[in-house]
């Protein structure tokens, strides 16, 4: 049986509506996904603070202080060509980031976060050291230090890369 030329335009139609039906759905579940698995900190949740905040003491402090205060001049180079570690406090940059991009530096180090695996510093990865689980309870316990301004311009900052991925 011949399908007439119609038909054939018809079918052809449908199909191509299929076919971005699919696409357009399967982009958004990606989207979506990527949405989900952000790793969001949780400043406000007292048992991820205690083990945050046990994490931090061993892992964390001895670099960045005891109170998120960073090292001495942590902007200008060392003789050794790094960056000394920067506080983690008001006073330093760690809450203009979003939590994806800290989980990132904190898990994989910043030299792959930025695209450079030549860059050297100080800062140990923590894959195969902590768990996700563990990296978002001591982040959480970073920005539960935070005053109320800080923490709501820390949030903000999440609202617009979250934004940006669902574009």
């Amino acid at each position: 049986m011949k399908m007439k030329p119609l038909a054939l335009g018809a079918a052809g139609v449908l199909a191509l509506v299929l076919a971005a039906g699919a696409t357009y759905f399967s982009l958004n579940a990606s989207k979506q996904q990527v949405t989900a698995s952000l790793h969001s900190l949780r400043p406000d949740d007292p048992h991820v603070l205690q083990v945050g905040a046990k994490i931090y003491a061993q892992q964390c402090a001895a670099c960045h202080g005891a109170k998120g205060e960073g090292q001495p001049n942590w902007r200008d180079q060392g003789p050794d060509g790094q960056l000394p570690a920067p506080p983690h406090d008001p006073s330093g940059h760690t809450w203009h980031h979003p939590d994806e991009q800290l989980f990132a530096i904190t898990k994989h180090g910043l030299a792959q976060l930025i695209k450079q695996p030549g860059y050297r510093t100080a800062m140990p990865i923590y894959s195969g050291i902590l768990n996700d689980d563990e990296i978002v309870a001591v982040l959480s316990w970073i920005k539960a230090q935070w005053p109320p301004e800080i923490r709501r311009s820390h949030d903000e900052i999440n609202a617009q890369y979250r934004q940006s991925l669902s574009r």
